[in-house]
């Protein structure tokens, strides 16, 4: 099992696994933008080396600038962290919720940050037959019975927004909200979306927001959180001293500038998801309908086909997938898979192709006919 960590992008499992080097797979089970990461990284990591010797800084002032600047609030609202993880964990021990209401399926993170602080969870159901988007009925059945509510904002593996709707009730309810936006900078009109400018101002909602994944910088562990800043001085005041080095401070100032890589990421993506949907829907796959750059489908029944399955045969052929199925509320048929260049999507396509009509199906071995 790749998952064995809990997380796709384990190469060094992929390679004991399979026995082949980590540089020969092609990695859709983690979800980073295959254009990064931005010239300006590598730049910073041949020169950065210089200053290793000296402290980085303790209250990441530049960066926490760049970003007030970027978003339009207040630094104070802003803690910078060692990637959204961090995050994630420091403000459930920061608000130490008795009962957090969690969408499912959705990021392990969010479960094991509540079970860290002997919290307890209230599953909100993401349904197939509704598109795996938010139900405000589902919401309405446990809101009453919270603390606090934790939502993927796209959420992960789902690839969903929570639509707009919903959010405004969510913010009416005056309830504790956290906001996971880690998969935001993707979507095309980010700022009609984001919740991230009323969080600096509210004292019922906080969003969290990831660099790693748009800049493709997973290796540095780099995010943010946007909330009141009395909120944000408490959990500065839990964070473990200088948990920002000095290289991540630097590249994250550095992209934060990098408009030309922004508009062409979008673009990529625009041109692409919707190709790569379609070729997965054309092979019989159920394809979740998404907001940002990864996909989740399942295979239909009668191939017999389960997630495991199809990323032992793909890992054979160095292709790696997320088995979608550890995540709760998915069965064994569900995968995800990041959007990649199209030379790379082209490869998964025909390697799904190849195990579709050789894989047994019930009733006997036999392949499965897909019109060309």
């Amino acid at each position: 099992m790749l998952e064995r960590y809990g997380h796709g992008g384990d190469l060094l499992t992929a390679q004991e696994t399979f026995g082949l080097p980590k540089e020969h797979f092609t990695d859709f089970s983690s979800n980073m933008n295959p254009l990064g990461p931005p010239a300006c990284v590598r730049e910073i990591v041949a020169e950065g080396w210089k200053d290793i010797h000296k402290y980085p800084d303790p209250a990441v002032r530049a960066l926490r600038g760049k970003l007030a600047h970027k978003y339009g609030v207040d630094p104070e609202s802003i803690l910078v962290g060692n990637g959204a993880a961090e995050l994630i964990d420091l403000i459930v021990r920061v608000l130490k919720p008795e009962r957090t209401g969690l969408a499912r399926p959705s990021f392990s993170e969010y479960e094991e940050a509540v079970h860290k602080t002997d919290g307890k969870l209230l599953n909100i159901p993401l349904l197939a037959g509704n598109g795996f988007a938010l139900a405000e009925s589902e919401l309405d059945r446990v809101m009453s019975h919270t603390d606090l509510l934790f939502l993927g904002h796209p959420n992960n593996p789902t690839g969903r927004l929570i639509a707009g709707d919903v959010l405004d009730m969510l913010l009416r309810s005056k309830r504790r909200l956290v906001l996971d936006e880690a998969f935001m900078d993707f979507i095309e009109d980010e700022q009609s979306h984001s919740m991230l400018p009323l969080a600096s101002q509210s004292r019922d909602l906080i969003v969290i927001r990831s660099m790693t994944k748009f800049y493709s910088i997973p290796g540095i562990r780099l995010g943010f959180m946007v909330a009141h800043p009395e909120l944000i001085r408490e959990a500065r005041r839990l964070q473990v001293q200088w948990s920002v080095n000095d290289l991540a401070q630097r590249i994250g100032c550095a992209v934060l500038e990098d408009t030309p890589f922004e508009e062409a990421s979008r673009r990529w993506l625009r041109e692409e998801k919707p190709w790569l949907s379609a070729q997965l829907g054309s092979l019989g796959l159920e394809v979740v309908p998404s907001d940002v750059n990864f996909l989740l489908f399942s295979f239909p029944k009668a191939t017999g086909m389960t997630a495991a399955n199809a990323q032992q045969l793909l890992g054979q052929q160095g292709i790696l997938l997320r088995d979608a199925s550890h995540f709760e509320g998915l069965d064994e048929r569900y995968c995800r898979v990041a959007v990649r260049l199209r030379a790379d999507n082209e490869k998964l396509v025909a390697a799904l192709t190849m195990i579709l009509d050789a894989f047994p199906v019930s009733g006997g071995r036999g392949g499965v006919h897909h019109e060309a």
